[in-house]
Order: C-alpha cells, then sequence, then structure tokens
C-alpha cells in the first residue's frame, strides 16, 4: 500500500539551531502514528512543516505521492487540532464546527448534515445551541475534533490537544481518539511529550531526539525492545544498570553488573569493548529461589512506596547501584535494610548502549 504522507531527507534550521534534522519518516493510510518526545526534539517543528506552518530548508513532503511544497496550509487536505482549542466564544458549539464549511460557501442542506455527523462522532448532538463558556474543557475538546472531522481531511494532525486536560479526562479522550481513528479510517499524526499516551493510543511510535528518529517501532516492540539507552530511559520505567565494558558474541552480550558477570540480549547499539547498560523493568524483577537459574544479584531495602495495585521496593546493589521492583500489594512487603536475592527472567534482561 502506497504512504499517505511521505516526509523525504527534510531539515529545518532556526539560525544556528537544527530543528530537524534529515528526518525520513512514511505514514500509511489509516495509520495512527505519533511523534514523540522530549521538548526541543523536533517534534512539533516536523508537525507545523506537514501542516504548512514553517517550510523546510531542504528535503520534500508528498501527500499521495505529491509534494506539498508551496502549498499553503487551506490548501491541504489535512486538519490540526491544537492543545488550545481556538473555538469562538461568541458561536455556539454547532456555528464553530461548520465554520470552515461556511467559508467554502457549502450548500446548507450539505452543511448542516456534515456538521451534524462530526458532532455525532465526538457524541456532542445534544449540545449543538451551547457557546464554549457552557462547556467541559473534555466537550471543548471534542468540539475542536468534530470542527477538523467535519473537513474530512486525509490527514488529522493533533498537536498534545490532550494537555490541558485532567489526568481522568484525558485517559478517555485517548481511547476516543482511538476509537475514531479506526472507525473513521483517518489518518493520525499524533504529537506529545507523554510516553504513555503514546503507548495507549499509537499503532506505531517515531521517538525523537536532537531532530532525528532515535527509533521507530510499535508500542509493545518500544517498551520490550529499546534500540538505546535513551530509549528504554524515556519510555516507562526501567533499571537501568552501568556495566564495566560489553563482550559481543552476535545476538547477546556479557557485561559486569554489580559485581557479576551477566548475559543479555543485545541490542544495535552494544559494540564490543564498549560500556553498555543491563536495562530491565521493575516489573520483571523478582525474588530469587534457592533453584532459580539466571541472574543473582544481591540488595538492601531502602526504600518502599505503596502505589495501589503494587509497592514500588527500592533496594540498593553492593556497588550502589539502585534497582526497583514492583511487589504485589496484597503480599507482605520487605521493610527496609532486608537484604534479598533478586534476579529477572533472563529473556526480560537488554544490554543497550549509547
Amino acid at each position: 500500500m502506497a504512504p499517505i504522507l511521505e516526509l523525504q531527507s527534510v531539515t529545518k534550521r532556526f539560525g544556528d539551531f537544527v530543528a530537524v534534522n534529515d528526518l525520513s519518516l512514511t505514514v500509511a493510510p489509516g495509520e495512527f502514528i505519533t511523534l514523540l518526545g522530549a521538548s526541543g526534539s523536533g517534534k512539533t517543528t516536523t508537525l507545523r512543516m506537514i501542516a504548512g506552518f514553517e517550510h523546510p530548508d531542504s528535503g520534500e513532503i508528498l501527500m499521495d505521492g505529491r509534494p506539498l511544497t508551496g502549498l499553503p496550509p487551506n490548501r491541504r487536505d489535512l486538519n490540526t487540532v491544537f492543545q488550545q482549542y481556538a473555538l469562538f466564544p461568541h458561536l455556539t458549539v454547532r456555528q464553530n464546527v461548520g465554520y470552515g464549511l461556511r467559508m467554502r460557501s457549502t450548500p446548507a442542506p450539505e452543511l448542516d448534515q456534515r456538521v451534524g455527523e462530526a458532532l455525532d462522532m465526538v457524541q456532542l448532538g445534544g449540545l449543538t445551541g451551547r457557546l464554549p463558556r457552557q462547556l467541559s474543557g473534555g466537550q471543548q475538546q471534542r468540539v475542536a475534533l468534530a470542527r477538523a472531522l467535519v473537513n474530512r481531511p486525509k490527514v488529522l494532525l493533533l498537536d498534545e490537544p490532550l494537555g490541558a486536560l485532567d489526568l481522568k479526562l484525558r485517559k478517555e479522550m485517548q481511547l476516543e481518539l482511538k476509537h475514531l481513528n479506526r472507525q473513521l479510517g483517518l489518518t493520525f499524526l499524533y504529537v506529545t511529550h507523554d510516553q504513555e499516551e503514546a503507548l495507549t493510543m499509537s499503532d506505531r511510535i517515531a521517538l525523537m531526539r536532537a531532530g532525528r528518529i532515535e527509533q521507530l517501532s510499535g508500542p509493545r516492540e518500544m517498551y520490550e525492545r529499546p534500540s538505546s539507552r535513551y530509549v528504554a530511559d524515556f519510555i516507562g520505567e526501567t533499571n537501568m544498570l552501568g556495566g564495566t565494558a560489553a563482550r559481543r558474541h552476535g545476538d547477546s552480550a556479557r557485561l559486569t553488573v554489580g559485581g557479576q558477570e551477566i548475559q543479555a540480549t543485545a541490542t544495535a547499539s552494544v559494540r564490543d569493548g564498549d560500556p553498555a547498560w543491563l536495562t530491565v523493568r521493575p516489573e520483571f524483577v523478582q525474588v530469587a529461589g534457592p533453584d532459580t537459574a539466571g541472574p543473582r544479584l544481591r540488595a538492601t531495602v531502602t526504600e518502599t512506596v505503596f502505589t495501589g495495585q503494587v509497592t514500588r521496593v527500592f533496594a540498593r546493589l553492593q556497588d550502589g547501584s539502585g534497582l526497583t521492583m514492583h511487589w504485589p500489594a496484597a503480599d507482605s512487603v520487605p521493610a527496609p535494610g532486608t537484604v534479598l536475592d533478586l534476579t529477572w527472567p533472563a529473556e526480560r534482561g537488554l544490554c543497550v548502549g549509547d
């Protein structure tokens, strides 16, 4: 299937600062892809270039195989939803949603039908006569979505649209956006710095760093098989244990951690003889039994924090490194000062480089 959107070696500079650096990306029709990264990673600049609000210094942006260069934002077959909803305060919900269609002189019967369909999609059909100030934050966000959907764009661009919502509503809207993506078959390109948001909604995630894509993969692969130390540390919570030097053997490497030599699956970023890190997620760390195979590190509990479903147990290895594990909330929690032998399934430890 041909990509609906394609970025070919796109670069954007602001003075001496390179915001986007030789970035290439293809997006399939109907895909939900997220540009994830810290502030300054280039994700919003990339989105703005696709939308037409910024222009690349080099490279090409294509939609359906046709260059977008030179086309103003209003002539690109896409719409953008921002964190700030930018609703007209003196217009009703229906008038806000239909504003773009009216500017295009859409016949009244068609306008009414399309506005009604868009509002039904976001479950606001009963609030058409309200003004924005009479709506909650979540309802205002839905109006902004309906205003974008009513134009039936091929690609919907979303720039941190849920950032202003409270946690509960943000989680609800995450599922709603994913549902709309599947229901309508629209292509979504989403920008966020929230890794949980990206993992929840995306078909693929492009994790950006210094204007480049550090890793492009599905959420599970990025979580379970990060390509580098940066990715492992950015996506979710993980233990990052520094090793002295890696000795690579095919797809595995041996490194010394906590005074013990450990073998683990190695990513492409690990080079023979270079410093490396062992990363293992807290949910996979467990107390070793007398017959447990695999790695075994002795650690002393320093602190415990109850979080609901699990208790986070913080421990310190003999070399001073910290290790976190998730302890079942229903079980008796070890007190600070308790010495434990900790392990994890061998396949859950990953050796990564910079």
